[in-house]
């Protein structure tokens, strides 16, 4: 990959709400570097497995109205790095554009698939028996993955295989996630729309 290519492969993406402040740079072809700061301990913890895994540099600072509660936070997040990747990726010219990962943790093992394809779709089951952890409602790591598949244009399936530790079924999501999205995002040498339609 030439210097031109991993230039336009990094986004910036500010937004502002009533609710939420968010600053977030994305570069695709970087090496997991991670400065996340998002104002949910819980979320920096899966946001940096997810740079770290997925070989993407993330630098994140948000701040939001956490003592409501971290819905809002957690949302706006996936939305501004589902449009990082949309940015990043511009017209989707020259990705493999599928991706998939098996990711054991322990107990747990889950798989996720994606297609970036321009067509946002969930399927998500992976179920887990706490409400909380810490102070993160568990319900949210869903409503990050709707929130990043509608806003990158990812058509993604998560499901639990089987597994218990409600915290290992997450990071395990987040990870493999990663791992997916890098290898849908990895340059092909041809350059070519990988579409028989010729664009995504």
């Amino acid at each position: 990959m030439t210097e031109e290519m991993k230039t336009e492969r990094r986004a910036t993406i500010a937004r502002k709400t009533a609710e939420t402040d968010i600053k977030l740079d994305l570069i695709l072809d970087g090496t997991g570097e991670n400065h996340i700061d998002s104002g949910v301990p819980f979320l920096d913890h899966m946001l940096t497995l997810f740079s770290v895994h997925g070989f993407f540099d993330v630098k994140l600072d948000a701040d939001g109205d956490t003592e409501v509660d971290d819905h809002h936070t957690v949302e706006d997040i996936g939305i501004c790095l589902g449009q990082a990747f949309a940015t990043a990726l511009g017209n989707k010219a020259g990705i493999k554009r599928y991706g998939s990962c098996y990711l054991p943790m322990d107990e747990t093992l889950v798989r996720v698939v994606v297609d970036v394809s321009n067509r946002p779709y969930l399927h998500y089951e992976a179920p887990v028996v706490d409400q909380k952890l810490g102070t993160f409602d568990t319900c949210l790591a869903k409503e990050f993955a709707r929130a990043f598949c509608q806003h990158a244009g990812v058509t993604l399936h998560v499901d639990l295989l089987h597994g218990e530790n409600s915290h290992h079924i997450i990071e395990a999501v987040f990870k493999a996630l990663g791992r997916a999205m890098n290898e849908a995002t990895e340059p092909l040498a041809s350059g070519r729309v990988m579409s028989s339609k010729g664009c995504l």
